[in-house]
């Protein structure tokens, strides 16, 4: 399989806002970001809040441009007649995608026509994506306001996939999820990358479900890449003195001394 992105030294800074901060002062926020991800892969992204992950996340959809450095994108020639992008991220609050006053089968029609160009077969994609999805049919005329949390990441999963994109972006999916439902969604996205071959970034803080659902890791601390590799060596061999700090922080096994540990790194 051939790369589907690779970042190369991605910076980026934004100037302070203080009203008596001192001219041409900026603060960085991500530095000499690298890394490729493989076609088909699921790549997760860990980190604490802070770190960085979703200021990358958008200058990989292009919602923002890095300050320095370049990412390539090999999308398929098909895209460039297109209105929309082959990179579709679902943020945490997947409600703001979703029209509150439209069905969420008129939304979901709208996402196959700009994709397609026409209506063909639009009756038989959209139940394919229902189906994909375990959605039941009664969902399809309900409104966005009608639906609850759950429902919504689903519906608003279901317009991403009716574009067919080559990178879907997952900004922590599973917050404010029980247990059960992490579990559901966790399977949803395997699912997902299976069937449609598409090639993931999963962006969350909980490393129990990274180590379940990535192929390879990234770990950020602030704004800097301190390991990445595949993720089962990661969680079972860490090099990183903050990967193991989180690992441990993850299971509430750190004594006072391992505490101070983020203190070191800033």
């Amino acid at each position: 399989m051939k790369p589907l992105i690779s970042l190369k030294h991605i910076s980026y800074s934004i100037g302070s806002n203080l009203l008596f901060s001192k001219q041409n002062e900026f603060k960085e926020i991500l530095k000499d970001i690298s890394f490729i991800l493989v076609e088909g892969k699921i790549l997760g992204i860990a980190g604490e809040s802070g770190s960085g992950k979703t200021t990358l996340a958008k200058i990989i959809t292009g919602i923002i441009k890095p300050t320095a450095g370049v990412m390539n994108f090999n999308k398929s020639k098909e895209w460039e007649q297109l209105k929309t992008s082959p990179i579709q991220i679902l943020f945490q609050n997947n409600g703001d995608i979703l029209n509150p006053l439209r069905t969420v089968t008129s939304i979901i029609e709208e996402a196959i026509i700009i994709r397609n160009g026409n209506k063909e077969n639009i009756d038989e994609i959209k139940m394919n994506i229902f189906n994909s999805l375990d959605l039941s049919e009664n969902l399809l005329e309900k409104k966005g306001f009608e639906l609850s949390g759950g429902e919504q990441q689903r519906a608003a999963l279901a317009r991403i996939l009716a574009v067919r994109p080559e990178l879907l972006i997952l900004d922590e999916p599973f917050s404010a999820q029980d247990i059960e439902s992490q579990l559901n969604f966790l399977n949803l996205f395997k699912k997902i990358n299976k069937n449609y071959s598409l090639t993931m970034i999963v962006i969350s803080h909980d490393l129990k479900i990274i180590r379940k659902l990535c192929d390879e890791i990234i770990i950020m601390h602030n704004g800097q890449i301190v390991e990445q590799g595949e993720s089962q060596k990661i969680f079972e061999n860490p090099s990183h003195p903050y990967t193991r700090f989180l690992l441990k922080a993850e299971n509430y096994n750190l004594n006072y001394d391992e505490l101070k540990i983020v203190k070191d790194f800033e």
